[in-house]
């Protein structure tokens, strides 16, 4: 394949989980079909069906994603030396923020959770995966800010980390559902008033 065959088939590639993850992230993945891609895109199905033998291949394609691009950031979140524990988990609210800011868009991850028992077993595996680096990650950074006195938990760090994770993903559920942003205002507040509680 030439170079600039190569760099095409790339783009088409990206465009296509661009689109099935808006699509999951807005309408969920058992409502979302090669047609609605193809529509948006302007390509045939064939070409979808070309990077994705099936459906089940392009929703774990876009999990996968997903997961290695916030895993990424989080880890330079983690390893930023000039960042305090404070810093960290302001820097974690952050997306949820921007979620929040678009109407009917959520979480991809938690969009899928809704539908969990309807996925393909590979994809299950790789949602279920995100919840848990996701806690993990909050549960380290909690952990080192109490251990230094940046936090005062009113728990273990490990059970506070799973109440704000669900907290901040059930925040963005009923904040697509009455369009109100304060939902995610009002919860990233009484987050931050009980880590110094």
């Amino acid at each position: 394949m030439r170079k600039a065959d190569e760099v095409t088939a790339s783009g088409t590639r990206e465009k296509i989980l661009d689109s099935a993850q808006h699509l999951i992230q807005t309408r969920g993945y058992s409502a979302i079909s090669y047609a609605h891609i193809a529509e948006e895109l302007e390509i045939r199905k064939a070409s979808i069906h070309y990077y994705f033998q099936s459906k089940a291949d392009l929703g774990v394609a876009v999990v996968e994603r997903y997961t290695s691009m916030f895993d990424g950031a989080l880890a330079a979140v983690l390893e930023n030396e000039s960042l305090t524990n404070r810093q960290k988990i302001e820097a974690y609210f952050q997306p949820y923020r921007d979620f929040a800011d678009q109407p009917e868009t959520v979480c991809l991850c938690g969009a899928l959770a809704g539908e969990f028992a309807a996925l393909p077993e590979e994809m299950q595996a790789r949602t279920s995966g995100f919840f848990v680096s996701h806690q993990d990650w909050l549960t380290s950074v909690l952990t080192a800010g109490e251990g230094n006195e940046e936090f005062r938990l009113p728990g273990p760090p490990d059970k506070f980390a799973r109440m704000t994770f669900s907290m901040l993903q059930g925040a963005l559920l009923i904040k697509r559902s009455t369009g109100d942003i304060s939902q995610m205002d009002d919860v990233i507040e009484m987050l931050r008033g009980q880590m110094v509680s």
